[in-house]
């Protein structure tokens, strides 16, 4: 009997926990289990106008082998993106027709970007590839995180803006 009384006790925890993460996951809630933005959960936020440099964003990144290859080296999680990658937190930080200069740091338009300092190994000593710079292209986006071991747009270059999922918007959250 009393046996009986856990597992129906276990099973109810368990449907309660799955229809939390459902109803959390259809509302646009996300946890942030990466150090490029502050740990925690996080709100997608319909973008209801173009996006702007400044903007903070969740976008999916394209499935591609550049992307396949950061996954590889654990640069990126599993998600619920196009090629099961999961969407990416970062600020827009150059919209079409911008031009991006890769040097030892980020330079956008002439203005060099704060905390953009770019690596040529990452934590484990491999060889990290910067983005060559360039025109941002019509339907692209140039981004980046202030996290200096981000894996942004310094390195993958521009995306397509086709991915925004919408603006993110921190709900709980903390820096370690």
């Amino acid at each position: 009997m009393r046996r009986r009384q856990v597992l129906l006790f276990l099973a109810g925890a368990g449907v309660i926990i799955i229809g939390l993460v459902a109803a959390g996951w259809s509302g646009g809630y996300r946890l942030n289990l990466t150090p490029s933005e502050p740990l925690g959960l996080w709100r997608i936020e319909v973008l209801s106008r173009e996006v702007a440099v400044g903007d903070l964003v969740f976008i999916c990144p394209p499935a591609n082998d550049t992307f396949e290859g950061a996954r590889q080296r654990g640069y990126l999680r599993w998600g619920s993106c196009i090629g099961g990658f999961a969407p990416l937190i970062k600020t827009v930080a150059a919209i079409a027709r911008q031009r991006v200069e890769i040097g030892d740091q980020v330079v956008i338009d002439g203005r060099p970007i704060e905390a953009s300092s770019v690596r040529t190994r990452d934590g484990k000593g491999r060889v990290l590839v910067p983005y060559a710079g360039g025109i941002v292209p019509p339907g692209y986006l140039f981004l980046h995180s202030s996290f200096e071991s981000s894996y942004d747009s310094r390195y993958f270059g521009p995306v397509p803006d086709a991915g925004i999922l919408g603006l993110a918007r921190p709900v709980f959250t903390f820096d370690p």
